[in-house]
């Protein structure tokens, strides 16, 4: 080991370093098989690849889907993984801005049930007044489910109508 180290200046990876970058590109690969159809659609992927990702999709056996994996990591070692990997990135990074998109519709219909002045005045300034009153009779018909025994479809109205209000109302 020292000598190889001397020679070359550089020393190889360890057994334990090839057997974690393998292990990573095999996580990889699942990711690939679990992405939706339209989004693996759009990854860039080697012919060879996209089929055996494919392929895997299609296996129900829990042996035969395991081994399938393996083979797309296999597949996965003898490429550079670097553009496949951010494309996961971008998918991960667009998922959280809609989680967080999500998270604001639901603060703001919250804000609005409870009928906070500051909050219909905000809102008001985001998306101007034209949809401010269907906005306001949803709120209170989500006030008034909220007492009773019945699903609250009010509230879930409402948050459709934010979410597209603050959709087209946001730069």
């Amino acid at each position: 080991m020292m000598k190889r180290a001397a020679e070359g200046g550089i020393e190889p990876p360890s057994k334990s370093e090839l057997k974690r970058r393998s292990q990573q590109i095999e996580r990889l690969g699942e990711q690939l098989v679990d992405l939706p159809a339209a989004q693996l659609d759009d990854a860039p992927l080697p012919e060879k690849l996209r089929d055996a990702v494919e392929a895997a999709r299609r296996i129900t056996s829990h042996g035969a889907r395991l081994r399938q994996r393996q083979y797309v990591g296999k597949l996965m070692r003898g490429i550079d993984v670097e553009p496949i990997r951010e494309y996961l990135a971008r998918l991960a990074a667009a998922d959280q801005r809609r989680i967080r998109r999500e998270h604001d519709v639901e603060d703001w219909r919250a804000r609005l049930i409870t009928d906070q002045q500051a909050a219909w005045t905000e809102l008001a300034e985001r998306i101007g007044a034209a949809d401010l009153a269907e906005l306001r009779a949803l709120a209170r018909q989500a006030r008034a489910e909220q007492g009773s025994t019945r699903a609250s479809a009010a509230s879930r109205q409402l948050f459709r109508r934010l979410r597209e209000a603050l959709q087209d109302g946001q730069p």
